[in-house]
């Protein structure tokens, strides 16, 4: 099969079909995203070899349930081992010997096929098409922050950043009647939250003011430094950015105001896919672009350049 294989230069290569071993289905891709945390990945991040590469849809080929095969899917991209402590007290996407899809130990979806086990695989809802299922990974991220930062009704929320995470974290936080306010570095990006009620400001014309909850979705380190800024006393910060990279942390700035500090990863799934089947949400204006496999590196290279929303590998193009 093709893909894109990271040995320290990513390019297009023939490899053998992954097998499914028991337990789990082999998927045909159809569309994979390109994200921030794949482009860390690029750049030495988990110290990742292999297919890249997390957000997906995709088409059941082989699976031990026959009743599964041919039917659509995304997938859960931790992989635990199901029998540490961790595992049995609920905590298996933080298992110690987990692997984790295009970025640790197991091959991804800038691919022709993957392998996941069945437990890991949600179905797509029918009517939904690919090109708003493939964002059901970073939709159910930022329903985890919006979760973790416990968002309502009288909630005043900033977010901060403008990618595709931003964005979609900005949506579901306006979804539970948050005043959510945006800030970002692209007037056009900002623009895309306001049919949900988002206000968008460039990062240095954002309003005075002090915030019930802050999610830190830039993808850099100044950041969290604004974070911990625009934060109330007693409220919450949310950091959802993954980078190659550290940043500092003034203990003052937590202890003092006795803010909360709060890490948010993954989310769940299928909460994703009925907000994207029911409408609620529609993530289809932030595609960039959809590069064919076919044009090797061309995705990913896409996907880094300035301004650039998200960039889809259509792994059968």
């Amino acid at each position: 099969m093709r893909a894109l294989y990271f040995d320290g230069e990513l390019r297009l290569r023939e490899l053998p079909e992954p097998r499914p071993g028991p337990g789990e289905a082999l998927i045909r891709v159809q569309l994979a995203g390109v994200c921030r945390t794949d482009l860390e990945v690029l750049k030495g991040y988990h110290g990742f070899t292999g297919v890249p590469g997390h957000e997906f849809v995709g088409e059941v080929a082989e699976a031990p349930d026959p009743a599964w095969r041919g039917r659509r899917v995304v997938g859960e991209i931790n992989v635990s081992c199901g029998h540490c402590r961790r595992c049995r007290t609920g905590l298996a996407r933080h298992c110690a010997a987990r692997r984790v899809l295009g970025l640790r130990g197991l091959d991804g979806a800038w691919a022709e096929y993957l392998v996941l086990p069945m437990a890991n695989l949600v179905a797509v809802p029918e009517g939904l098409a690919e090109e708003a299922a493939v964002f059901a990974e970073p939709l159910a991220a930022a329903l985890a922050a919006a979760e973790a930062g416990g968002a309502g009704g009288s909630t005043r929320a900033l977010v901060i950043g403008d990618g595709v995470l931003g964005l979609l974290t900005s949506w579901v936080l306006a979804l539970t009647g948050a005043e959510v306010h945006l800030a970002g570095h692209y007037r056009e990006h900002l623009g895309l939250g306001e049919r949900y009620g988002v206000q968008g400001f460039l990062e240095g014309e954002l309003p005075a003011g002090e915030y019930d909850l802050v999610v830190e979705a830039s993808g850099s380190p100044g950041g969290l430094t604004l974070a911990l800024e625009r934060i109330r006393p007693q409220g919450t910060v949310v950091l959802k950015s993954t980078f190659q990279g550290e940043v500092g942390l003034p203990p003052a700035g937590l202890v003092v105001p006795e803010v909360r500090l709060v890490g948010s990863r993954c989310g769940p799934l299928a909460a994703a896919l009925r907000l994207l089947a029911r409408g609620w949400l529609d993530p289809r204006p932030l595609i960039e672009a959809v590069v064919p496999l076919s044009a090797g590196p061309a995705g990913p290279e896409r996907a880094r350049q300035p301004g650039s929303l998200r960039v889809l590998v259509d792994c059968h193009g």
